[in-house]
């Protein structure tokens, strides 16, 4: 069971699908499912995320995948304790989005030293840099994911901004002024000279 339909429970689905495993992907947004279905077919069942949803299905799985991330804020919890001692012994949480709080009250953040703790008998996982387990391919991907911004950039200034949708949507701060809307809603108090230091700390 897959909580949350972007990249990362995509690419999760893919890998338990082909691993040959019945997989569930909640996520809220409709537009978001019907290109997962288009994707996937009848391979994964798809539902609507509710709380009615999530209560019925989660004590069923014996992988629970949290992958929901809203930007800017913390990930609201989907999955309470009492749920999570409703799973069977021995089932499986991983929370991908655990650096900015998860979205399953039972889980925190591990090492990869140390990676699983057993609570209501439910083994969870809560890695927060789980690329950093292979450190040379994350390093490539995430290379080859922003060069081509770091080189318009780079081409063009700042100019870039405006004929880069993509790369503007990156931009944070701008004249001592926080720009992004999920950022500002983080600090929606702090005045201008303070929201540069915020931003780059």
């Amino acid at each position: 069971m897959i909580l949350g339909g972007g990249i990362v429970g995509t690419e999760a689905a893919r890998i338990a699908v082909g691993m040959g495993a019945q997989v569930q992907i909640l996520d809220v947004n409709v537009e978001r499912l019907a290109y997962l279905e288009g994707l996937f077919g009848s391979r994964v069942e798809l539902l609507y995320s509710t709380a009615a949803t999530i209560a019925q299905m989660v004590p069923q799985a014996d992988l629970l995948i949290g992958a929901v991330l809203i930007p800017g804020r913390r990930a609201p919890i989907l999955v309470n304790r009492d749920l999570v001692a409703q799973m069977r012994p021995g089932s499986v949480i991983i929370d991908v989005a655990v650096d900015q709080g998860g979205c399953i009250e039972t889980l925190h953040p591990t090492s990869h030293s140390q990676p699983t703790y057993v609570e209501a008998g439910v083994v969870h996982f809560g890695v927060p840099n789980m690329p950093g387990a292979t450190p040379w391919t994350a390093t490539q991907a995430l290379n080859n994911s922003t060069l081509p911004y770091v080189m318009t950039l780079a081409n063009q200034g700042l100019a870039a901004l405006a004929t880069d949708p993509a790369l503007a949507q990156g931009l944070n701060v701008a004249e001592h002024k926080i720009t992004h809307p999920a950022v500002q809603a983080v600090f929606p108090d702090l005045v201008p000279e303070q929201s540069l230091h915020a931003a780059v700390n």
